[in-house]
């Protein structure tokens, strides 16, 4: 059972890391708010922002005398891994598959294969560039290449903030403050930049909180139940690579169509939202492979 001194201690290293997170953020959330969009400094921005996690979590580590090792990097059982990989896909097929087949127009093959055919170097055939070298390459090289920088929001979230949370508030509560407060986090580039997709921004701040507190849940219980932070690392890589670089560069945003796609739509939040529930309802098994600071607090779930 935890003491009222283990609770203190972990409750002063959950605040150290939120106050790192957000004051080391605030150089890149000035650097994208000023200049208005996400990609200043030819990406740079935002490559410094997903990092401020990661760093918030080393120096919390550094100050409290912890072991780096905690934060879960061990890489097997590896089907964590590959499911990891897979889960996005099935989540945002549903959602995009949907809106092309019930939405006129909003199915944009042929532009998107253009920009890559001419991206490649293969404009006049755009269509065999982007099937068979463009999208084969960002599932696989583009995924590794952005795990560079989920890998920084992971290592913070779900490496160092998720399992004391767990700890101190059990699975299910662990699992929706985490998510709040990375919902949070992205707020100011949201809402004074162009991270969003063009909705009403009450709208677009709705949805995207829902579906990254639900991302909260199936990041989460991946991180628990393998102790690895690689599965959230990749999951956070391929969901940002399946949805932003293709299935949102597949579609165009005719009608109502931003209403359901994108990250700021209401069609993830009901896909992701299923398959929370469906790792809330297995929220028990994460007792039996748990990351030691985790194994007093599963007793709570």
């Amino acid at each position: 059972m935890l003491t009222c001194a283990d609770v203190a201690s972990r409750g002063k290293q959950i605040v150290v890391f939120l106050l790192l997170a957000f004051g080391f953020s605030c150089l890149p959330y000035y650097l994208i708010v000023h200049s208005g969009h996400l990609r200043v400094g030819n990406g740079m921005g935002a490559a410094l922002i997903m990092w401020c996690p990661g760093l918030a979590a080393l120096v919390s580590c550094a100050l409290f005398g912890i072991d780096v090792a905690s934060l879960g990097w061990r890489w097997r059982p590896t089907r964590y891994q590959v499911w990891s990989y897979v889960i996005p896909i099935l989540y945002a097929l549903p959602v995009y598959v949907g809106v092309w087949a019930l939405i006129r127009g909003s199915f944009g093959l042929q532009d998107f294969a253009d920009s890559l055919g001419a991206a490649f170097g293969f404009p006049h055939h755009p269509a065999a560039a982007t099937l068979l070298l463009a999208v084969p390459a960002y599932a696989t090289v583009g995924v590794i290449g952005a795990m560079a920088r989920t890998l920084g929001e992971e290592i913070g979230w779900r490496g160092f903030l998720l399992p004391r949370l767990v700890e101190h508030s059990g699975f299910t509560r662990g699992c929706v403050l985490s998510g709040l407060i990375w919902a949070v986090w992205h707020y100011p580039v949201l809402l004074f930049a162009d991270y969003n997709a063009g909705t009403t921004p009450a709208y677009a701040l709705a949805c995207f909180t829902l579906m990254v507190i639900a991302a909260a849940f199936i990041w989460g219980w991946l991180r628990l139940k393998s102790g690895s932070l690689w599965t959230s690392a990749i999951l956070h890589a391929s969901h940002n690579v399946f949805i932003q670089a293709i299935f949102d560069g597949m579609t165009k945003p005719v009608g109502r169509t931003l209403y359901i796609t994108t990250e700021f739509g209401a069609g993830l939040v009901l896909t992701m939202g299923v398959i929370a529930l469906y790792f809330w309802t297995r929220r028990g098994e994460v007792s039996k492979t748990s990351t030691p600071i985790v194994q007093e607090a599963v007793s709570q779930l």
